[in-house]
């Protein structure tokens, strides 16, 4: 790996100082979810193309030709893949740990999502690899509360004996309009009302050849929600862009404007609003 150029791509000077701290790993994370969008193309293909999904390899040496050299997304797997790796080649004390996501109130497969935690002054769950909401700054295992572009995440310990915690969001024009300092406690961390569960996970510590059986069957597996129609989503500084086979949509500050998009149009909105020359 070339971090230099991981760094390039995210849209960070890779002439700084990125030490192995706090602040770098909220502007590492940041950044990705910003600059690489969270997609399905190379599973479902293009939608108004003749280009076929090529699949998806966790082989490292790929994902970083996929995410830095062609400038492409992924999903999980791959974004939180090539992620860990960066995360460790600046100095970050950064494990893959098994996750399973919650989709109306079940939870999937195990092991259907690759998260990552980081040891600094306590342990943080870090992750660029959601599809929405979602998460551009590290949140803490101590149940301390993030607010983070008008959704309010937290950790709480998992009721469940194959889980150690469970990461929970609630949109916070739903929750009382408290105040918040970005990493660290909201005065509405009392008020239980509106927190929806996102994923459980163990904080054991895993190698990315872990995750490769699970990763198979949600890119090939006709029932997996993977290979239907394409998505491709990305945060922006006050909400996110979520882009499908025939819409096109944009969140700012909790209100959403939605359009149709044409088959002609496709291909320019893609690389328009995601940055992917696909």
């Amino acid at each position: 790996m070339d971090p230099d150029a991981y760094l390039d791509r995210i849209g960070l000077d890779p002439d700084r100082e990125w030490a192995p701290t706090l602040s770098t790993l909220a502007a590492l994370q940041h950044a990705h979810v910003t600059t690489v969008p969270f997609e399905t193309l190379s599973i479902t293909g293009d939608p108004h193309g003749e280009r076929e999904g090529t699949g998806v390899s966790l082989a490292l040496d790929d994902l970083y030709e996929k995410i830095v050299e062609r400038r492409r997304g992924g999903f999980c797997y791959e974004l939180n893949g090539a992620f860990t790796w960066l995360l460790r080649e600046l100095g970050f004390d950064a494990d893959r740990v098994a996750a399973r996501v919650i989709s109306d109130g079940d939870r999937t497969p195990p092991a259907n999502h690759h998260s990552i935690l980081v040891t600094l002054d306590r342990r943080y769950v870090v992750d660029v690899g959601l599809g929405l909401p979602k998460l551009r700054q590290p949140v803490p295992l101590d149940g301390s509360v993030v607010t983070d572009a008008g959704t309010d995440w937290r950790l709480v310990e998992s009721e469940r004996p194959d889980a150690d915690y469970l990461v929970q969001y609630r949109d916070r024009s739903a929750a009382d309009d408290g105040e918040s300092d970005g990493i660290g406690r909201s005065d509405t961390d009392d008020d239980t009302s509106g927190w929806q569960d996102r994923y459980d996970l163990t904080t054991e510590s895993r190698d990315l050849s872990y995750f490769e059986a699970t990763c198979n069957y949600l890119a090939t597996a006709p029932e997996s929600i993977f290979t239907g129609e394409p998505t491709v989503t990305i945060a922006t500084e006050r909400g996110h862009r979520r882009l499908s086979t025939e819409t096109f949509s944009e969140t700012v500050d909790g209100v959403t404007a939605e359009r149709s998009v044409e088959p002609g149009e496709w291909h320019a909105v893609l690389e328009r609003a995601f940055g992917l020359p696909y």
